[in-house]
């Protein structure tokens, strides 16, 4: 991979953005800008929130000496996307305008990763802007995309970026390619995201922001559909149950915290509720391993653990207890996202990958028959 092309990353967040700027593969700086969250909360939508991002980041680039001009190639997270395969894309007309209206109907800071590089690549004279992996990736095989209701099919929406590049450093790290392998990944931490991995694609997972998969810290997992009827009839409205879905649930409807290492305190405590309420977690994380396993034919090279969560050691010790039969457990604590974001440019940019097109249409659109 080349070491000469400086590459700027961009991934929005709730209330800062993390930015980063590599050669090649290698690190040269990084940073998390804060933003202003009363200023945050007076633009009406996610994208109204650009200039004033947009600002912020420049103000901390020239703080660091950071000249635009000098930067190669321009990295965002593609957030706000329709369904598509895997890879590298080169930012495009049709990419911008689904980013700044949220065309998968998600609404999150993630879509002004691609709008963002857009900007600083026409600023810096006309330079390639790219999304790698966005969080709309969709790989699954076809018996994956079904279910019980005519019409109605599964979606994933995924950790995809770190879930992708755990797999291919650890494939690397062994001394294979990402292609070779069959990997069980996954990211546990705010969101929790299990996922097959069949020889380079991504064939099946959850749709974490569809209220499918493990109970997370902000997000309650799969409820059986009768109690979630249930739930509504006594009054509780579909506004509610979204959130539940994606923020409210989890912890913090069971414990009023988002906080990880706050429930583990609790539960060595001897708060009963925090203890069950954790083991609970655990339970469905090692469940879900199991089904992507099989899945997999049980044909599993590794099970690869990525997320703010894995820097816990009685959680690592736990899966592995119950799934190390399975095959190896490897643990990377945190995430590879804004490396995965250079990694992806570089690849294009040396010329071992060439850039994909977004169209704009979802990679699925039902069954013909």
């Amino acid at each position: 991979m080349s070491k000469d092309h400086i590459i700027l990353v961009i991934n929005p967040g709730s209330t800062s953005t993390k930015i980063g700027v590599f050669e090649g593969d290698r690190e040269v700086f990084t940073k998390t800008v804060d933003h202003n969250a009363g200023k945050l909360a007076e633009f009406r939508d996610v994208t109204e929130q650009l200039p004033y991002r947009r600002e912020t980041i420049l103000d901390a680039l020239g703080e660091n000496g950071i000249d635009l001009a000098d930067v190669d190639a321009f990295v965002g997270r593609g957030g706000g996307l329709l369904p598509m395969e895997g890879g590298t894309y080169a930012v495009n007309d049709t990419m911008l305008n689904h980013a700044r209206v949220g065309a998968n109907g998600v609404q999150h800071p993630a879509q002004l990763g691609s709008q963002l590089a857009h900007e600083f690549a026409e600023v810096a004279g006309g330079k390639p802007a790219f999304v790698v992996n966005p969080p709309d990736t969709d790989e699954l095989c076809d018996e994956a995309r079904m279910t019980g209701i005519k019409g109605v099919y599964r979606h994933v929406h995924l950790h995809a970026l770190n879930l992708k590049e755990t797999a291919i450093r650890h494939a690397a790290s062994r001394g294979r390619r990402y292609e070779e392998c069959n990997f069980v990944v996954c990211h546990i931490g705010g969101g929790i995201s299990i996922s097959a991995h069949r020889k380079g694609k991504m064939i099946d997972g959850y749709d974490i922001v569809g209220g499918e998969g493990m109970m997370a810290p902000t997000r309650c997992g799969g409820v059986p559909v009768v109690a979630i009827l249930d739930y509504l009839e006594s009054g509780h409205d579909i506004k509610e149950v979204r959130g539940l879905c994606m923020k409210s649930g989890g912890f913090v409807s069971l414990l009023g915290t988002a906080d990880a290492r706050e429930v583990i305190s609790r539960a060595e405590a001897g708060d009963a509720g925090a203890q069950r309420a954790w083991n609970a977690m655990l339970y469905q994380i090692v469940r879900a391993i199991g089904a992507m396993a099989g899945v997999l034919a049980g044909k599993v090279d590794a099970i690869l653990l990525g997320g703010g969560m894995v820097h816990d050691e009685g959680l690592v010790r736990h899966i592995e207890g119950a799934c190390g039969w399975i095959a190896p457990v490897f643990a990377y604590p945190g995430e590879f996202e804004l490396e995965a974001m250079a990694a992806g440019a570089a690849r294009v940019l040396s010329g071992q990958e060439e850039p994909k097109v977004y169209t704009g249409v979802p990679v699925f659109q039902g069954f013909s028959d």
